[in-house]
């Protein structure tokens, strides 16, 4: 994925949190789903894609010798952003290490 698509879905993104944050707060966004088994439906799918999105960047992270902690602590309370930010942050690493001859 490309750097600017990164920025730009994390922009785009964290505009819409804050709004949603600054509508509601942080629980309320949490709680809106709560009274519904509509909403469990959504809240259980978001806690299996983070958890994915965590066992995924833990093993890559292995791999290509980073440190996955700081995303996923980002993970917990911030959802998608943890995983945004460890792509961003691979791209931006990747792109300052020169290409081999």
């Amino acid at each position: 994925m490309s750097r600017l698509a990164l920025i730009v879905v994390i922009a785009a993104f964290a505009v819409l949190t804050a709004y949603a944050i600054y509508d509601v707060g942080f629980w309320g966004i949490i709680s809106y789903h709560l009274p519904s088994s509509a909403g469990w439906q959504v809240m259980t799918d978001l806690v299996i894609v983070c958890v994915l999105a965590v066992l995924w960047m833990v093993a890559d992270a292995r791999r290509k010798g980073r440190n996955p902690w700081p995303f996923v602590l980002l993970t917990i309370p911030l959802g998608s952003f943890g995983p945004l930010l460890y792509l961003l942050t691979g791209e931006l690493a990747a792109a300052r290490t020169p290409a081999p001859r």
